[in-house]
């Protein structure tokens, strides 16, 4: 008989990669990613909030249960960059490479991990994943990687060769350019077989035999079929996806993309990317009743955990009736940093906020001077133009005078109802808005989500089934405790607040506190600064470059002159306008926020926004501890 044919480890080595490579020089320009040439950051310098240097490290770096790269942080470690040169070793994570997407390095000696500020590494993983193939079959322990929210919510100012890093400021990050990165970087690691050998060598040590390189690379080739049943996705849409590039990103598709669509397997539900939004300033959040741009969810732990499961927390479902989806969301540690930025004080007159605090213009003290006549006149216009939807000050004693306070469930805390101001009011890009409104997911019948009237749907509104979806997994964390939470302490944690949802056609209008430090301007990054913003809309350019991190402390915003590798901002595309929020009137036509303002007038009332919040704060909250 004649004994079946075997092919040893090594000629199946050859062959896959040699397949790969023959794939990879076919496709080589597809796997490149262009970006800006900046320059790393020499000075890093952190305004004062009102954390200590420690609590900001620890919110740089803790882990919310996130496996958003679909590999372990040894792995990305040892992982080489994208480029045409097959014999480069240049790493992926090198933190001056990551720089140039928007990521924000941290040299801190405190950062044991070497990673930018937003990226966190977890616990260990298990010695094998949902049937593939081990990270390292009997070799060094691998551990979680992924996202945090300093990610999205550190941002960064540059001026005159100063990098002032800014707590709950929006990131300057480019996240799809990033994600494209990373799957470029496991393409060309599966296949090309130099890279293959280093990542390996890396990887599981010098003396890894040939079985253990096998296993790594079946591994390896598993996590890119993960990859690419996403891209498949992605590829199916793209001809309707605006492109999110610096500074913004589709948070509410990307949440209901990777929960309803992949990980809980209804590709009919994959949605373009069609109204990026410039990330939110998260300063003074806790303290509104509801948060997103449109308004949309009440709940803190709703909105944390949900974010943790759009970054890819693990989500495990067995489909059985009655069985709450099983996760990897860190539910403590999403409470803990929504503590850190509550603070641990009622915000109210006597407290003031007692967690994080917008930055001030004066502490940021290269910046130039202010100008108190232009201030004086600048107060004047916002009482008249701006007080009636964005509040008083946060240091004007009205502020906590306004009837937009409300009590809840807890007596000691209040929380701003802020306005709502129509779409068709305000004028801005209603995309974000009218997508959500509309959008609707398919679940499966066994998850027990419910509609207005109780009653269980297959088919339901976006928002209500994430948010009972996300209820679920955060309960089950709560019973699973030992012993289970009491239901005071799940109040507690869920910020004494219901997981209720809403999509209303309207923009939240929230205190201007701190604005001056969250360029680009509204909610989808289309104006480049405050002054534009404060002209007519045909003043406003059509199309300008995000990328050049240089401020511009007169105008208040960033340069956006073209530089290579910059992202073309193209306001004709819907999701992208600039429209709206004009002064433009004579006070009598309801399509203008207000009548046009003088020059001067703009640069009055910029000069006020500059100072909000300018009182002197108590010394230990002057300077980073």
């Amino acid at each position: 008989m004649r004994k079946p044919l075997r092919i040893g480890i090594p000629v199946a080595i050859v062959v896959l990669v040699v397949v790969g490579f023959f794939a990879h020089c076919l496709y080589e320009k597809n796997l490149t990613v262009t970006l800006p040439d900046y320059t790393p950051p020499v000075t890093l310098v952190p305004l004062p909030q009102n954390w200590s240097a420690d609590t900001s490290e620890w919110f740089y770096h803790t882990d919310q249960g996130t496996q958003t790269f679909l590999m372990p942080y040894e792995w990305f470690m040892a992982i080489e960059r994208p480029g045409y040169l097959c014999c480069s070793d240049e790493l992926l994570s090198d933190q001056a490479y990551l720089d140039r997407f928007g990521f924000i390095p941290d040299y801190s000696e405190k950062n044991a991990t070497k990673l930018p500020i937003g990226f966190a590494m977890g616990g260990e993983l298990p010695k094998s994943s949902s049937g593939a193939d081990t990270y390292a079959p009997n070799g060094p322990k691998m551990n979680s990687l992924g996202l945090t929210c300093a990610a999205c919510h550190t941002g960064r100012l540059e001026y005159k060769g100063t990098t002032f890093v800014i707590q709950g400021a929006p990131a300057f990050t480019d996240v799809n350019n990033f994600q494209n990165a990373v799957g470029a970087s496991v393409f060309l690691t599966t296949y090309v077989p130099s890279r293959f050998n280093r990542f390996a060598t890396r990887v599981l040590g010098n003396d890894a035999n040939l079985k253990a390189k096998w296993n790594l690379w079946k591994a390896l080739h598993h996590v890119l079929g993960q990859m690419g049943e996403v891209n498949k996705l992605e590829t199916k849409v793209d001809a309707h996806k605006i492109k999110e590039g610096y500074t913004r990103l589709d948070a509410l598709s990307r949440i209901g993309n990777t929960v309803f669509a992949v990980e809980l397997k209804h590709p009919e539900d994959f949605v373009p990317y069609s109204a990026p939004v410039h990330f939110p300033r998260i300063w003074y959040a806790p303290w509104f009743l509801w948060v997103q741009y449109n308004g949309s969810i009440e709940q803190p732990m709703t909105r944390n955990a949900g974010e943790a499961l759009g970054v890819r927390a693990a989500l495990d479902f067995d489909g059985k009736a009655g069985d709450s989806p099983e996760s990897s969301v860190e539910v403590k540690k999403l409470y803990e940093m929504e503590s850190a930025i509550a603070g641990d004080k009622p915000a109210n007159a006597e407290n003031g906020f007692t967690g994080m605090l917008a930055p001030r213009w004066q502490d940021a003290k290269i910046l130039p001077p202010l100008d108190e006549k232009r201030v004086a006149a600048g107060a004047l216009l916002y009482k008249a133009h701006c007080q009636r939807c964005h509040l008083p000050a946060t240091d004007d004693p009205d502020y906590w005078k306004a009837t937009e306070w409300m009590t809840l469930t807890e007596p000691s805390e209040k929380y701003l109802d802020l306005h709502m101001v129509p779409t068709s009011v305000v004028g801005t890009d209603p995309a974000q808005a009218e997508d959500m409104a509309k959008r609707k997911v398919h679940v499966d019948q066994t998850l027990g989500i419910t509609d207005d009237n109780g009653n269980v749907v297959t088919f339901t509104n976006f928002g209500p089934a994430l948010a009972q979806l996300v209820d679920k997994v955060v309960n089950r964390w709560y019973d699973q405790q030992q012993p289970p939470l009491s239901a005071a302490d799940r109040d507690r944690m869920n910020g004494h607040r219901p997981d209720k949802t809403q999509a209303k056609l309207a923009y939240k209008a929230r205190p201007l506190t701190g604005i001056w430090a969250t360029p680009p301007y509204l909610h989808n990054s289309s104006v480049p600064n405050l002054y534009l913003l404060l002209s007519p809309a045909s003043e406003r350019p059509k199309r300008f470059w995000l990328g050049n991190r240089e401020y511009d402390p007169v105008n208040v915003g960033v340069m956006y002159n073209k530089i290579p590798g910059a992202f073309e901002f193209n306001t004709a595309c819907r999701g992208n306008s600039n429209a709206g929020h004009e002064f433009n009137g004579d006070g009598t036509d309801p399509k203008y926020l207000g009548p046009l303002l003088t020059t001067d007038e703009r640069y009055a009332l910029i000069e006020f926004l500059k100072s909000m919040d300018a009182l002197p704060r108590p010394k230990d909250t002057t300077t980073p501890n």
